[in-house]
C-alpha cells in the first residue's frame, strides 16, 4: 500500500470511529438521559457543529484543549449568537465530553474547570389578557384547535406534553391532567372547566364520526386519525393567531408563558407556578417575576403621582 492510500485509510478509519462515537452519544443520551427527541436533535446538531469547527482545523474531539473548546465559542459569538445558544452548545460539549470519559474514550477531559458563559435574563414573549381573549374566542374553529389552544393557555403545557397526552391523561372527575414532562418525570397539573369541556367537546364529536375514543387513544388527532405531531400543532397556532390579528409570533411556547405571567399577575405564589410548569429549579420560574415586576413598575409610573 503506497503512502497515499496508507493516509486515506488512516482518515478515513477515523472518520468513521468519529461518527459512530457520536451515534453512541445519541444512543446514551436516549436510554440514561430521557431526553425528548427534539431535544437529541439539539444535542446531535451541536456536537455536529463542534467537529465540523474541529475538522477545519485538521483537529478531532479526540485531541482537542481548553484553548480549542475557546476559539469554538469565540467563533459562535462573532456568528452573532444569542448568549443562551452559545451557554446551550457550552452545555452540550460538557454533556459530551463527560461521556467520551466516562466510556475510557479520552483520558483527560480538556472542559474540566472551565466556566460556560452565563445567559442573558431575557424576558420571555407572552400575550396581554386582551390579546388572549381574541385568540380563545375566535368563532368557526375546529373543535380539537379549540381544545388545544384552550389546554395550552389554561394549563402551560409544552407543546411535546400537550401531543404526547392520552384520554386516560385526563381526570374529568378531579379537573386534572397527568402531564409526561421532561425527563419522563410525571405531574399533575389542575385544569378549569372551560378547558376540560372544550376537550370533552372534541373527543365527543370524535366518537359521533366514529373515531376510536378508548382511553388508550391520543387526545390529538391529525386529519388522518394518527397522533397530531408538534409541527402540525405549532402551525394550527400560528394560524389563529393570525386571524385572531395577533401582531407577535405565537407559538405554543408563547401560551406556556402566558400562562405563566397571568397567574403570577393574579395572586399565584411562585412555588406553585413552578409545579405546575414542571420546572426541576425555581430560578427557571423565576424569569416570570421579572415580567410580572416589569408590569407593576408601569402601573405604578402611570397612577403615582410622585412616578413622573
Amino acid at each position: 500500500m503506497d503512502q497515499n492510500n496508507k493516509n486515506f485509510k488512516i482518515q478515513h478509519d477515523k472518520a468513521i470511529e468519529i461518527k459512530n462515537i457520536k451515534y453512541s452519544f445519541e444512543k446514551y443520551l436516549a436510554a440514561e438521559r430521557n431526553f425528548s427527541s427534539h431535544t437529541l436533535r439539539a444535542y446531535a446538531r451541536d456536537v455536529f457543529d463542534f467537529d465540523f469547527f474541529l475538522q477545519k482545523k485538521r483537529l478531532t474531539f479526540l485531541n482537542t484543549d481548553k484553548h480549542n473548546i475557546r476559539e469554538f465559542l469565540e467563533d459562535l459569538n462573532s456568528k452573532k449568537l444569542s448568549k443562551a445558544t452559545i451557554a446551550r452548545k457550552f452545555t452540550v460539549l460538557r454533556s459530551f465530553y463527560k461521556f467520551l470519559i466516562i466510556n475510557d474514550i479520552i483520558k483527560k477531559n480538556p472542559m474540566e474547570g472551565m466556566k460556560g458563559p452565563k445567559k442573558d435574563k431575557k424576558i420571555p414573549l407572552f400575550l396581554t389578557v386582551d390579546e388572549i381573549q381574541k385568540l380563545l374566542n375566535l368563532s368557526n374553529i375546529k373543535l380539537r384547535d379549540k381544545a388545544v389552544i384552550e389546554l395550552l393557555y389554561s394549563c402551560g403545557l409544552r407543546i411535546e406534553e400537550l401531543t404526547s397526552l392520552n384520554i386516560k391523561n385526563i381526570d374529568f372527575m378531579s379537573n386534572t391532567i397527568i402531564v409526561m414532562g421532561k425527563g419522563k418525570k410525571e405531574r399533575i397539573v389542575p385544569a378549569g372547566n372551560t378547558c376540560l369541556n372544550a376537550i370533552r367537546n372534541y373527543i365527543n364529536e370524535r366518537r359521533s364520526l366514529g373515531f376510536s375514543c378508548n382511553i388508550e387513544s391520543p387526545i390529538f388527532l391529525n386529519n388522518n386519525a394518527k397522533r397530531l405531531n408538534q409541527r402540525t400543532a405549532r402551525r394550527i397556532l400560528h394560524k389563529l393567531s393570525l386571524r385572531a390579528g395577533i401582531k407577535k409570533n405565537v407559538s405554543p411556547h408563547t401560551l406556556r408563558h402566558t400562562f405563566a405571567t397571568h397567574i403570577l399577575d393574579n395572586g399565584c405564589d411562585i412555588r406553585s407556578v413552578q409545579e405546575m410548569l414542571g420546572h426541576k429549579n425555581l430560578s427557571t420560574t423565576q424569569i416570570y417575576t421579572h415580567v410580572t415586576i416589569e408590569s407593576l413598575k408601569k402601573v405604578y409610573n402611570k397612577t403615582h403621582p410622585r412616578a413622573k
